[in-house]
This record gives C-alpha cells, structure tokens and sequence, in this order.
C-alpha cells in the first residue's frame, strides 16, 4: 500500500444546497472508485467526523504513489470535481 495519501476535507454542505452536495458527494465516491479499478489510485477511504466545533467534518483519504497523487490533481476531472465542491461545500480543500 503506498504511503502518498492525498486529503480532501470540508466542512459542511452550503445551507440550501444540501441536495446538489449529495448528488455530487455520490458522483465523486463513483469517481474515486473509477480511479481505483483502473489502478490511477491504489484505494480510498470517506471519514466522517463527530461534531466538535471545528471547520473540518469530513473528509477523503486517497492513497496512491506521488507520481499518481500529482497526475490525479492536474487532470481536468479533478479540476471539475474540486470546482463543483466549492459551489456546495463550505471550506473545501485538498492537500
């Protein structure tokens, strides 16, 4: 299992677009899983936090080796995604 691990976090839905987040939130879990059988990334896993008065709530871990994590956040699906998150999601952001 590699060691690289990409994390995308956020904090909470943007109020009123509960909806548009959870049709997205599938559509991205589709995405990864993609990524996964076609071996681009090596796995991932969804964590969601207990309520604790912090800005993060949830997140993605993606694993894969560097080379893999740099290539999947240059692509322009990647792009879309991490565009799309930040229409619905309060604080997104990857690392």
């Amino acid at each position: 299992m590699p060691s690289n691990v990409l994390l995308f976090g956020w904090n909470r839905s943007i109020v009123g677009r509960e909806r548009v987040s959870a049709q997205h939130f599938d559509g991205f879990v589709a995405y990864l899983e993609g990524l996964k059988k076609s071996g681009a990334i090596a796995a991932f896993d969804v964590v969601f936090l207990e309520p604790h008065g912090g800005d993060l709530n949830g997140f993605f871990l993606i694993r894969a080796d560097a080379a893999k994590l740099d290539a999947l956040t240059a692509s322009p699906e990647w792009t879309e995604h991490m565009i799309r998150a930040g229409m619905h999601l309060e604080g997104p952001g990857f690392v």
